[in-house]
């Protein structure tokens, strides 16, 4: 743990961030990002937002990480959280991106969540710790990790796809979420009271894949291993892990959808998408059970989406 808290030490000093890439490699270089940043809610120095009771003597407010806040499903969730009266953590590569996340979510009230935006690459165990230690300084505790930051990667054919666009693929899907879903579950574990939610996003390629997607596909089934082992380690410090797998919600990594995607049978063809709000609802739903109920797997999908049956 010590070495964990040098390394987060060393992360905040200069925060670069790469969470929720879409495309590219792990190699080109990044950027050094503003510090994180706050608004709505009570200042760091005032106390931890989630130990503090809301007006009335209500219960005190959950707190969420959501890796791959900036855009897509991760901006989603995240303003939903918020709509839901959770304070959040926003996590992305891309500082510009999460503070325009957290301005859409137009917290103006003194007594509105508190939002921190954190730039950090998902890939990079010292940025990682750093994203969580600054969640336990601001907040005190966390009840949520929304494990959503990934990347679809080059759809080429199989022989086709170079070494270093696998390997970027999986360092962000698979690595990134490691990284993340380790960094919750410490501090879950070490908190008062103790427990916590993790939800990972999967795909429908945790199911089926599509054509020229094996890294993808291959990190998505990955991530199915990863949520069984969580939900498994967890249950002896009450941390729930669930997945929640997405079929064709509108953003920019599914654009291709809208315009024509390549299918098992070679044609080219539009597929259905659903709104990016709709998984959210979904999310916020598997966020706020109570922890002695789980929902394991979860399937959301556009519902004439080729998917069941023949397509």
């Amino acid at each position: 743990m010590a070495q964990n808290t040098q390394r987060a030490g060393a992360a905040q000093a200069t925060p670069v961030a790469r969470a929720g890439h879409v495309g590219g490699t792990a190699t080109a270089p990044r950027p050094t990002l503003p510090a994180p940043a706050t608004r709505g809610g009570p200042t760091p120095q005032t106390a931890a937002a989630a130990q503090e009771a809301r007006e009335g003597g209500a219960a005190p407010r959950k707190v969420a990480v959501v890796t791959g806040a900036g855009s897509g499903i991760g901006r989603a969730v995240a303003q939903a959280l918020m709509r839901a009266n959770w304070s959040v953590a926003l996590a992305g590569r891309r500082a510009e991106a999460l503070a325009e996340t957290a301005r859409l979510a137009a917290l103006t009230e003194p007594t509105s969540p508190a939002v921190v935006t954190v730039p950090t690459d998902v890939t990079r165990p010292e940025q990682v710790d750093a994203l969580f230690a600054a969640v336990r300084d601001r907040f005190g505790r966390l009840d949520l990790l929304f494990n959503n930051a990934g990347t679809f990667g080059k759809a080429v054919p199989l022989t086709e796809l170079s070494y270093d666009d696998w390997r970027a693929v999986v360092e962000v899907n698979l690595t990134g979420a490691f990284l993340c879903a380790q960094a919750a579950f410490r501090t879950m574990q070490e908190q008062e009271p103790q427990g916590g939610r993790i939800i990972n996003n999967g795909s429908i390629s945790a199911h089926v894949p599509r054509p020229h997607s094996v890294a993808y596909t291959a990190t998505k089934h990955a991530i199915t291993g990863l949520t069984k082992s969580l939900s498994l380690d967890g249950r002896p410090y009450r941390i729930a892990c669930g997945q929640i797998d997405i079929g064709n919600a509108a953003t920019e990594m599914t654009g291709r959808m809208e315009t024509g995607i390549l299918q098992a049978n070679g044609q080219t063809a539009v597929e259905p998408v659903m709104d990016a709000a709709d998984v959210a609802r979904t999310v916020v739903h598997m966020a706020e059970l109570p922890l002695e109920a789980n929902v394991q797997f979860a399937t959301v999908m556009a519902t004439t989406m080729p998917y069941i049956g023949r397509g």
